[in-house]
C-alpha cells in the first residue's frame, strides 16, 4: 500500500468551502509547506479549525479563509499573530472563538460520531455570549446546566509529523503530540507531511510504536517534505525560527503579506524557499526551543 503524494497533489484534492483542521500548536509543528501550497493555489472560502499560528495568518492574508474556529492564534514570543490580527481588526472573518478544551471536545465529538459533548467549560463566561450557536442543555441526572459543545466535523486535516512510512504509519516523537490525533480522527480525509520517510521496519521498535497516535487507515496520503514545518518547530529536527518570525512580523507592518509572499512563496518551489534560508542544513541547525 503506497500513499505517497506530492504537496501539489494533496492540495489539488481540497475544494473551495471545505472545513479544514490544521494540526500543530502556535509555532510548533505546523504543516507549513502544505500551507504555502494552499497560498499558491486558487482555493477560497475555507473554514479553518486550529490552535493557530502562522498557518492562520498566512491563509487569512492570502484571502483563503471565510470562517475561523479557534482557541488562539499566536507565535508565542509574538503574542498575537500579526496577519490574523489585521484580518480580525478589519472584520474580515466569521469567528468562533472558544476555550482550548472546548475545541478539543468538538473534535472528540466528531471523532466519536456524537452530535455534542457536555461540558461545564464556558458556563458563566462571554464564550456563550459571543457564540450564540452554542447551546446549554439540562442534565437528565440532576438540575445542572451543561454547555453542549457541538461536533466539529472536518472535511480534511493537515498535519506534519517527524517520521512516516508510505503506508501512512505516522510517528510524533516530540514531547507533546498536541491534538493532531483528534484532528485526524475528526476528518474525512487526512493529509500528512513528514520530515523523514522511513521503511516500515522503523516502527518495529517499542519506542517508535508508542509514538504512533492513529491507525494508518486514517491517513489518506503522505508527502515527504524535510523541513516542511519551517518556520515552526519540528522536534527532534529543528526548533522555532524566531529570526524568520521577526522578519515575518516586520512585513506585516512594512510591505504587507504581498512583500513576504513575493519574497518566499509566490512562484517558488519548496526547495527554492528553503534555499533562501540557507537550505535544509540551515533549518536543521535551528536549536530546539527551551521553556
Amino acid at each position: 500500500m503506497n500513499k505517497l503524494k506530492t504537496a501539489t497533489e494533496m492540495v489539488a484534492e481540497l475544494r473551495d468551502g471545505m472545513t479544514i483542521g490544521i494540526g500543530g500548536w502556535g509555532p510548533r509543528r505546523k504543516p507549513m509547506a502544505l500551507i504555502r501550497e494552499i497560498v499558491r493555489s486558487d482555493l477560497k472560502d475555507l473554514t479553518i479549525v486550529c490552535y493557530g499560528g502562522a498557518d492562520v495568518g498566512m491563509l487569512c492574508a492570502a484571502g483563503k479563509v471565510k470562517k475561523l474556529i479557534f482557541a488562539f492564534v499566536s507565535l508565542d514570543f509574538i503574542p498575537l499573530e500579526p496577519f490574523f490580527r489585521k484580518a480580525r481588526e478589519q472584520g474580515e472573518l466569521e469567528l468562533m472563538e472558544i476555550d482550548e478544551g472546548m475545541l478539543l471536545l468538538g473534535l472528540r465529538a466528531a471523532a466519536w460520531g456524537c452530535p455534542f459533548i457536555p461540558t461545564q467549560v464556558g458556563l458563566g463566561t462571554d464564550v456563550l455570549k459571543h457564540n450564540p450557536d452554542l447551546k446549554v442543555v439540562d442534565s437528565p441526572y440532576d438540575d445542572k446546566e451543561w454547555v453542549a459543545m457541538p461536533a466539529i466535523k472536518l472535511d480534511a486535516a493537515l498535519v506534519h509529523v517527524d517520521h512516516a512510512d508510505e503506508r501512512g504509519v505516522c510517528q510524533i516523537s516530540a514531547p507533546d503530540h498536541h491534538m493532531d490525533d483528534w484532528f485526524v480522527r475528526a476528518a474525512k480525509k487526512s493529509y500528512v507531511s513528514c520530515d523523514e520517510l522511513v521503511t516500515s521496519d522503523h516502527f518495529n521498535s517499542p519506542e517508535a510504536a508508542r509514538q504512533v497516535f492513529w491507525e494508518r487507515s486514517l491517513t489518506t496520503a503522505v508527502c515527504h517534505l524535510p523541513g516542511g514545518a519551517h518556520p515552526t518547530s519540528c522536534a527532534p529536527f529543528n526548533g522555532i525560527d524566531n529570526k524568520h518570525f521577526l522578519h515575518y512580523n516586520k512585513c506585516a507592518k512594512e510591505g504587507g503579506f504581498s512583500a513576504y509572499s513575493d519574497e518566499f512563496i509566490n512562484g517558488k518551489t519548496e526547495q527554492e524557499y528553503q534555499e533562501l534560508l540557507g537550505g535544509l542544513a540551515a533549518i536543521r541547525a535551528i536549536p530546539q526551543t527551551t521553556y
